[in-house]
Parts: C-alpha cells; sequence; structure tokens
C-alpha cells in the first residue's frame, strides 16, 4: 500500500493509474478507522482495478471548535489497519493547503432542501463543509466510484446530490450500516464511550428494530411518543431527536404510504458523546 502526505505526489499517482485506464474505488475518511470504514474497502475491491482511502479531519463541517479539537487522530494506526486490511492500493492523508489553497472557506450549495433536514437543522453549514471536502477530493482523487456509509445517510443523500449538481461521472454507492455486537452503530464516536456506556447505549438500535415492527401497526405519533417514554427511563441518555422521514426528501412523515420508502433516524447523547443511527422500514 502506498501512502501520500502532499498532493503533487499523489496527483502524479493519479495521472499514472488514469494513463492505464485503471478502474478507481474511494471511500474518503476523518480517520479513526473501525471495522465500519473496513466494509467500505471490502465493496469498493469487487468493483474496481484500484482502491483509494484518503483520511483527513475536515474543519469546515464541524460547527463547534471542541468538538473538532476532540475528534480522535490515530494516523499511525489507521495506515496501519488499512495496510493489513489488504483491501487498499493507496492511502492518500493531504495537508490543509491541499485541500484548501486559498483559504479555510466553505462553498455554498443547493441541495434541493435536504441539506436543512435533520443534521442539517441542528448543525448549520455542515453540508457545505461536507460538500466541499468531498467535491475537492473527488477532483483529486478522479474516482469511478465511491463508497459511503449508510450510519451517516443523509451525508450519503448530500453526496449524491452533490455528483448530481457538478454533472460529475462519479457513481455513488451507500454501504450498509456495520454494527457491534451489542447492535450499536459502529462511529468513530464510539472510542468515547466508557464500556458501560457502550453497553446502555445498545438500547438505541433495539429501540430502531421495536420501531421498525410498529410502524406496521401503529401511528407515527404513537410511535414518537413511545420512544420518548423509553429515552425519560434512561439517567444518562438525552434523546435529542427522532423522527420517520422519507428516504428520498428526508422530510419528515406524518404517517406511512405504501409507495415511498422510509427510514427511522435517530440522534441520542450519552454523557458528551452524540450517537446518531437509522433503520430503513420494511
Amino acid at each position: 500500500m502506498q501512502t501520500f502526505y502532499d498532493k503533487n505526489s499523489f496527483s502524479k499517482y493519479i495521472a499514472e493509474l488514469k494513463e492505464k485506464k485503471k478502474k478507481i474505488g474511494f471511500a474518503p475518511t476523518m480517520g479513526a478507522l473501525h471495522a465500519g470504514h473496513i466494509s467500505l474497502y471490502q465493496e469498493a475491491q469487487k468493483h474496481n482495478d484500484i482502491v483509494i482511502s484518503s483520511i483527513f479531519v475536515n474543519p469546515t463541517q464541524f460547527n463547534n471548535p471542541e468538538d473538532l479539537e476532540k475528534y480522535p487522530r490515530t494516523i499511525e494506526e489507521d495506515v496501519k489497519k488499512l495496510g493489513d486490511s489488504k483491501l487498499v492500493d493507496a492511502v492518500y492523508i493531504p495537508r490543509v493547503e491541499d485541500i484548501y489553497p486559498n483559504g479555510m472557506e466553505r462553498k455554498h450549495y443547493d441541495f434541493g432542501g435536504i441539506e436543512n433536514e435533520m443534521e442539517g437543522a441542528a448543525r448549520p453549514g455542515h453540508f457545505d463543509g461536507v460538500g466541499t471536502v468531498v467535491e475537492e477530493l473527488f477532483r483529486q482523487v478522479q474516482p469511478d466510484n465511491a463508497y459511503f456509509g449508510e450510519k451517516d445517510f443523509q451525508q450519503l443523500k448530500i453526496i449524491e446530490k452533490l455528483v448530481e449538481v457538478l454533472d460529475l461521472k462519479i457513481k455513488i454507492h451507500g454501504v450498509k450500516i456495520h454494527r457491534e455486537e451489542s447492535g450499536l452503530a459502529m462511529s468513530s464516536r464510539n472510542m468515547r464511550l466508557s464500556n458501560e456506556e457502550k453497553k446502555t447505549s445498545s438500547i438505541i438500535y433495539k429501540t430502531l428494530k421495536q420501531v421498525n415492527e410498529k410502524s406496521k401497526t401503529t401511528s407515527i405519533p404513537t410511535i414518537k411518543e413511545r420512544v420518548s417514554q423509553i429515552f425519560d427511563k434512561e439517567d444518562d441518555m438525552e434523546l435529542e431527536y427522532f423522527m420517520i422521514a422519507d428516504e428520498e426528501t428526508l422530510k419528515e412523515a406524518d404517517f406511512i404510504s405504501e409507495n415511498k420508502n422510509y427510514r427511522a433516524f435517530i440522534v441520542v447523547n450519552v454523557g458528551n458523546v452524540r450517537l446518531i443511527d437509522n433503520l430503513h422500514l420494511d
């Protein structure tokens, strides 16, 4: 596995791949890698000649400077995990100036309104930051296929829209959520949970599974009330929001319609760690 720490050397590598007409699969990360990230590369290896990873903690998508400061940075361990996986041909670890040569400003995008729902409502400007870094990485990597986890489902939809808006010839693949044995969705933030907090956090996925069952026979307001009751009983957990939304528009649904796809979305604060999860409703 080759490792690149600057744009110039990486650009030469990409130019060689393009000359050889290699099909490139790409999954960008912010590091602190876990089995969920590795599952992206397992998927990428099925469809591409070359698989590329990137590690870059993107400052412009953090609303809270404290969150940016606390975000785990484990470059050496990450590079070793990628190498040991035998799935990745190259990893790109750019400097800030390689991504933001004209200063750290985020572009503004029109994502058709989905940027204002859920996480967008809670974190203004967040998806402009995501779009800015992903656009720049796409232009540098020039992938044929790109892979993103469904845990950040809204982000996945934003990236699909980004590719459409910019008319980039890249196919976006969503990869199913990778979970710990308890059902907790794998996330870099889980590193900040104690063992006890990890155990209690398993209730998040259990609740989503209950919601999936109840959605067949129960009204959405009743389901929301039940979810609130579940987390009201948990002293160390605070439900930030729960909703059932249309998978295409991401708008909150008032009732289930037979000809649409829906997904349940939840955000729970465990101590000072913010956990997000979601589940497609059958």
